[in-house]
């Protein structure tokens, strides 16, 4: 039984994380067939408004870097099963970006805005390949391990993980990390880029940037020389060949 409640919160944690991502693309994107997106509110006092806005990344940023890193998951996994660590990394991950989307405020101004209609097609489009390239990307690592349903799946069935390893495949030849490179062009790519767009677009950038950092460190630290040399060899966002 024991087992297959934490099965249950990992699909529940499944659902909640992979749905909070999808939310902040299509309201980061302007999608007007939500209740609510990126454009849609009312601009309040522009103080108010920053402070709140930075309150809700640096939250995010300070849950999203180190609940993933492996001192915290050590000290962690003495409080919950080892099999359900990611599975709650993903259910606050999703709760924080419903969070920044439901609270982000509104801010005065536009950067730019395109009316003519092969101008809105092409960076829309652009917008959803990029969506499309994190998507893939993460099923070109493992999708279900990064959302924490393999964790809790070989739980239930008491047959030991995988050790960590990385992939060159497809997109992984080309970057190192396609997953984040796929969010940034998603988050820049727009018809309209308004003050309120533009400051989730680049304190997200920062916090992908800063979060990135630690990330290679853990991976240079876990796989040693393989991905040390895999480094010298691709790039970690600009896809040109070394």
């Amino acid at each position: 039984m024991g087992r297959f409640l934490i099965f249950v919160y990992g699909v529940v944690s499944y659902a909640i994380g992979l749905g909070g991502l999808v939310f902040f693309m299509l309201f980061i994107g302007g999608w007007d067939f939500l209740p609510f997106h990126i454009d849609s509110g009312t601009p309040g006092p522009t103080g108010t408004a920053l402070l709140i806005n930075v309150g809700l990344i640096v939250a995010f940023g300070l849950q999203h870097t180190p609940m993933a890193r492996p001192a915290f998951k050590k000290g962690w996994t003495t409080v919950i099963p080892k099999a359900a660590e990611r599975s709650t990394y993903v259910l606050v991950s999703g709760i924080l970006m419903f969070a920044i989307c439901f609270y982000w405020q509104t801010l005065s101004g536009t950067i730019w805005h395109y009316e003519h209609s092969t101008l809105r097609i092409a960076t829309t489009t652009v917008q959803l390949l990029g969506w499309g390239m994190a998507v893939l990307a993460s099923f070109l690592i493992n999708h279900f391990e990064l959302f924490g349903l393999q964790q809790v799946y070989f739980n239930l069935i008491n047959k030991p993980e995988p050790s960590s390893d990385y992939t060159e495949r497809f997109l992984y030849k080309i970057v190192r990390h396609p997953l984040q490179l796929g969010l940034l062009i998603g988050m820049w790519s727009t018809p309209t880029m308004t003050m309120t767009h533009l400051m989730l677009s680049a304190t997200m950038t920062i916090y992908i940037f800063i979060g990135l950092h630690f990330e290679e460190k853990d991976l240079v630290a876990t796989l040693g020389e393989d991905y040390e040399e895999y480094r010298k060899r691709v790039r970690m966002l600009i896809p040109f060949p070394k």
